[in-house]
């Protein structure tokens, strides 16, 4: 028996290789995007509290309901948007699911979708096992900026769908206001769908405000818009997130998820719905992590790295020209194995492989251990 593969050259994740070295030589791994310290005691409280109270059996398909109602208060509170809880919020397991399940609704064999590399690496294998084609389109280096000319190029009659992510992954570059108009401009008119990955809106520094498409209703009524409680609460293990669309795109996308997750995790839905409340709880986010990213490349000034500019998201990237000239897989694995500091290279967000000797670092760790990682990197 044969399975003829829908994802073909696709193999093991960059992810598993580095995660797995890290182990096998006992590194500390700045690779992943997890925090290695302990989420919120309260919310953990929570959860087994609503445990014990029974909340253990499946909510409705679309989620919990008040904790809908108190997405929607936040939004509104947040980027001053009314969304309705019934018929615009579904609760999903996971960010990524909310991409994937967007993108399942909206395309049919031979469309295709607009994608920005360096590109979290599940976006192109969502796209492709819908039959569609990834128009892929680089980022500039070395700020990670949008080429809005080259956007407008490769735009087609075939063109059914825009991704976009900001605060972005792997780069933490982040998209301004002139981005949101050049947006606006480019699909307006057309029957172009956004699927706009803010899985870090929380995570965005600098006193940068996060453009949202949900600060904008000509671009919302266009787009789905997914996010994660992961990031949010330091609890990536939970695979908990949520996307917002318009009702009747909202409405094709529950057709999608109700045969295949249909319902999510309940106690953890319980417990959200209470603690989304407490404002400071996300509010406070974005000082927190810039304290470790801040605290990361003062750090890094030690090394002959040459940290590039961060704006948003748990990652920072960083060049290495003056240690080495191999090509940044190559020497994310000698790192690893030889400097005892586990890293992603970003040639493996691109689909080509593109390589500009730049590492990933992952900066939502303990002190501790950002200081020993960096202990080990100033040997280099």
């Amino acid at each position: 028996m044969q399975i003829h593969s829908k994802l073909p050259d696709v193999g093991t994740t960059i992810f598993t290789v580095m995660s797995g070295l890290a182990n096998q030589y006992n590194a500390i791994n700045l690779g992943q995007g997890f925090p290695d310290y302990q989420m919120s005691e309260a919310l953990m409280n929570k959860v087994n509290e609503v445990m014990h109270k029974g909340w253990n059996q499946y909510v409705p398909m679309q989620g919990y309901l008040p904790l809908r109602e108190s997405i929607a208060e936040k939004i509104e509170y947040l980027y001053k948007t009314k969304i309705s809880p019934d018929t615009q919020i579904t609760i999903t397991p996971g960010g990524t699911y909310a991409i994937y399940t967007a993108l399942t609704t909206i395309l049919q064999s031979g469309d295709e979708v607009i994608v920005f590399e360096p590109a979290y690496d599940s976006y192109i294998p969502n796209v492709e096992i819908n039959g569609a084609t990834p128009i892929l389109i680089d980022l500039k280096f070395p700020e990670y900026k949008i080429d809005w000319a080259e956007v407008r190029k490769k735009i087609s009659s075939k063109t059914k769908a825009i991704l976009i992510n900001s605060p972005q992954n792997p780069t933490g570059a982040v998209l301004n206001e002139k981005d949101i108009e050049e947006l606006r401009s480019i699909v307006k008119d057309t029957n172009i769908f956004i699927v706009s990955d803010e899985v870090y809106e929380h995570l965005i520094f600098d006193n940068i405000p996060h453009q949202s498409i949900l600060r904008y209703p000509d671009l919302l009524q266009r787009s789905f818009v997914c996010f994660s409680f992961g990031k949010v609460y330091n609890c990536t293990g939970w695979k908990m997130g949520y996307c917002i669309a318009p009702a009747e795109l909202m409405k094709e996308f529950r057709k999608v998820h109700q045969f295949n997750c249909f319902s999510c995790h309940t106690p953890s839905q319980v417990a959200l719905a209470e603690f989304l409340k407490n404002k400071d709880a996300y509010l406070s986010l974005s000082s927190f992590m810039q304290e470790k990213r801040d605290h990361f490349k003062k750090l890094m000034q030690q090394t002959r790295f040459t940290m590039q500019d961060s704006f948003g998201s748990y990652f920072i990237c960083g060049t290495y020209e003056r240690i080495s000239e191999e090509g940044d897989k190559d020497f994310a694995i000698r790192l690893t194995k030889e400097a005892g500091v586990a890293t992603i290279p970003v040639s493996a967000f691109y689909q080509n492989g593109k390589d500009d000797r730049v590492l990933r670092f992952c900066f939502s760790k303990k002190k501790e251990t950002l200081d020993a990682a960096v202990e080990r990197l100033i040997k280099l």
